[in-house]
């Protein structure tokens, strides 16, 4: 047997077992989160609320790694820009849907929608007019969910009309769309963050938050991205488009956003701690009582980035099957942990072990569930790969640049 650890090299894969999952997460899914509803509302809207922000960051992540591609002009990244395509495209009509249940029963989620005069000891909400208000919370989100769709579906709209003729042009708006929708990315995801989990403790801010939440998301989508790539690749779809590189380039931006998370939530507690402003610290506190403590040092910090830290530092495992299939579904279990740590103490201000956890776990396998059937639907429209990219060549080791020391010779186990 070779001891070449490429993931190409792995048994075909057949899916055929696997064609209702979606469905069946949708099912699972939605009788749960409807038993949840029936049973406490508040809790239902909290649990909606935590699935709605984990699919977000996949939508978003997809989208940024589309954009990161068109900006550095990458070749490696060419078999993954489509489906990552598709994945931001979900950030239009299926997320817009999903998101009316929080924006009906906002009131639950929010003190400061129901009770302004109530919820603002501390006039916080005073210093946050007019965009904390009940008009400023709806036309904010309108706001992004319209960029949100403009941005993911030109990039699509240009990518496909590339497929079509070819045109540089395709690829110019294709940049262009990408160089102005990183400062759009830049400022919509942060005010997601605040408004839809921050704004939970109306009194807290932190100006790190947006960046927390950013690491996070495209920390969780690079392991879904790598694992997209090899069932496409394992069921002979890109088997000659996709190369080594490809997989070890996700893994070693899986590994450096893992360093990144750390260090910006780390600063983020740093900063806080060091002031010491009890309108800072009081939410670090909250999470420092009953299992959320247990959540915060064992889970977090030794589960979401010692742990994948560890196992990334070795070259070869970024390669492994063994290593980074099990790792993409630790990093979904973590980044389910940490929304639960950001979101949940609101609502269960002593401890994660609740019914209600029950039904966070309802709504994320429905919220998957929904997203997988439009994802797929989008992977059997579309083609599965840009056609005509010009760096299509490239991705495949077909060709070189000149003066180029780099060999494409194929690894050869000895």
């Amino acid at each position: 047997m070779s001891s070449n650890p490429n993931p190409l090299s792995a048994a075909p894969l057949d899916l055929s077992k696997w064609r209702n999952l979606p469905v069946i997460l949708m099912v699972v899914g939605g009788i749960g989160a409807a038993v949840g509803a029936a049973v406490n509302i508040q809790q239902f809207a909290f649990s909606w609320l935590l699935a709605f922000m984990f699919c977000l960051s996949l939508c978003v992540g997809g989208w940024f790694l589309v954009m990161v591609h068109h900006l550095f002009d990458a070749s490696w990244s060419v078999p993954t820009r489509r489906y990552c395509e598709h994945l931001a495209c979900l950030l239009g009509i299926p997320m817009v849907l999903l998101f009316l249940p929080i924006a009906i029963l906002a009131e639950k989620l929010y003190p400061w929608l129901r009770a302004p005069e109530q919820a603002d000891p501390t006039h916080a909400l005073h210093a946050k007019y007019p965009l904390f208000t009940a008009p400023g919370y709806y036309i904010a989100a309108a706001v992004m969910f319209g960029l949100w769709f403009l941005y993911s579906n030109r990039l699509r709209y240009w990518s496909l009309r590339q497929d079509e003729t070819g045109s540089v042009e395709c690829t110019h708006r294709m940049r262009f769309f990408s160089a102005s929708g990183v400062v759009v990315f830049a400022l919509t995801v942060t005010l997601a963050a605040i408004m839809w989990m921050s704004g939970l403790m109306i009194e807290w801010y932190s100006t790190m938050y947006g960046v927390c939440y950013f690491a996070a998301s495209i920390w969780v989508t690079l392991p879904t991205v790598y694992v997209i790539a090899l069932i496409l690749q394992r069921t002979t779809v890109l088997r000659d488009l996709l190369k080594v590189k490809t997989y070890y380039m996700i893994g070693s931006l899986f590994f450096a956003f893992t360093v990144f998370w750390a260090y910006v939530n780390f600063a983020q507690y740093f900063i806080i701690w060091n002031a010491n402003m009890p309108e800072e610290t009081f939410w670090y506190n909250l999470r420092a009582v009953g299992s959320w403590d247990m959540v915060g040092k064992y889970v977090i910090i030794f589960g979401h980035f010692f742990i994948p830290f560890l196992m990334l530092l070795r070259i070869d495992w970024k390669l492994k099957l063994v290593t980074m299939v099990p790792l993409a579904g630790w990093a979904w279990l973590m980044h389910f942990a940490d929304l639960e740590f950001q979101i949940m103490p609101s609502l269960h201000p002593n401890s994660i072990l609740t019914p209600g956890l029950l039904v966070d776990i309802a709504c994320v396998l429905f919220f998957v569930g929904v997203l997988m059937k439009v994802f797929i639907a989008s992977l059997n429209r579309y083609p599965l790969y840009p056609l005509k990219d010009p760096r299509m060549a490239e991705a495949m080791d077909l060709y070189v640049p000149p003066h180029s020391d780099i060999s494409i010779a194929p690894h050869r186990a000895k």
